[in-house]
């Protein structure tokens, strides 16, 4: 985990500023999943998703548009047992590559990822993680060490803050020192595809502990705990504010399984597919994308949020977020 090299970073703000184009590119890689969260809209809508054959002409656009990070996520991307070839096909192409995965799968895959740059983890708690996620915690550690112990790459484990985990919250930042890996924390979105029960059950409602709980994560960090999200962040999310200029769909092309180009990862209102060639679907829909920013009522997703705040050049974040 790291900050961006000032190369990195002068190429970012050309593609974003100057050329008015996305730097990262999001693959929602695959439509199936190992797991069945209850807070999870994913793995329910299993649908088609893109040949081998596919994915490399889409990473051929994307690149030709200028985009140099490749981000494969949802539903479980080490499912996809051509997951190798996709991440050496996007790093011959000159592109940074992460991945975010449950971990079922990492002990038995770790050593397939040799074009893999950022790894992340969902580790969503200590003694709550099996309530929250259906399975031990005992399950994924040994990928977790695994990973650790032969790549010689970012490992990340991020933490989604529910109603379940709040008395986990600092032995899991305990742990992440411990185990000498980066952690990152936002708070739960509740989905409107989520039945109501599972937010009663799953979602943010005793505040004040909330509050207490984010409080301790900004006090961790400032003792050296290897948090990577900013104080400007962390404090936002303590008081669930949304008081800031969302640029999502400035940074990121949201791509699904099957090819379908999104907004976001919220609103997913289809804006074009990869057929019609992403520099076409980007210009065509940039009034309607605006559109959308300025009426959506904005998450608290931490990459959103983060990066929208360093489009925009604030000085903390630039400072004390770490790029994941």
């Amino acid at each position: 985990m790291t900050k961006y090299s000032p190369l990195i970073a002068a190429k970012a703000i050309w593609q974003m500023r100057i050329k008015k184009q996305p730097f990262v590119l999001s693959h929602a890689i695959n439509s199936r999943c190992n797991m069945k969260c209850s807070f999870c809209e994913y793995w329910k809508t299993e649908g088609e998703e893109m040949e081998l054959t596919g994915i490399f002409k889409l990473l051929d656009q994307a690149r030709a548009f200028g985009i140099l990070v490749y981000n494969a996520w949802t539903v479980e991307p080490l499912l996809r047992e051509d997951l190798p070839e996709i991440l050496a096909y996007a790093k011959q192409l000159g592109m940074v590559t992460s991945l975010i995965t449950n971990g079922l799968l990492l002990e038995k895959r770790i050593g397939e990822l040799n074009d893999l740059d950022y790894l992340s983890v969902s580790v969503d708690g200590t003694s709550s993680y099996k309530d929250i996620r259906g399975i031990s915690l005992d399950r994924i550690m040994p990928g977790i060490l695994k990973a650790r112990d032969m790549i010689r790459k970012p490992l990340l484990l991020n933490c989604v803050i529910s109603g379940k985990n709040l008395d986990d919250i600092e032995e899991l930042i305990t742990m992440a020192k411990e185990l000498d890996v980066k952690i990152s924390f936002e708070p739960m979105y509740e989905f409107k595809g989520i039945d109501r029960d599972t937010w009663e059950n799953m979602g943010i409602r005793d505040t004040e502990k909330y509050r207490k709980t984010v409080g301790r994560i900004m006090e961790m960090k400032k003792e050296g705990y290897p948090i990577i999200n900013s104080y400007t962040y962390l404090e936002m999310i303590r008081d669930l504010r949304t008081d800031f200029i969302c640029h999502a769909n400035d940074i990121i092309l949201n791509v699904t399984a099957d090819g379908t180009i999104e907004n976001c990862r919220v609103h997913r209102a289809p804006i074009g597919h990869i057929d019609d060639g992403i520099a076409n679907v980007w210009k065509n829909t940039r009034e309607f994308r605006k559109d959308m920013a300025y009426k959506c009522k904005k998450c608290l997703f931490s990459g959103y949020v983060e990066n929208s705040l360093m489009y925009n050049f604030n000085l903390e974040v630039a400072q004390h977020y770490e790029l994941m």
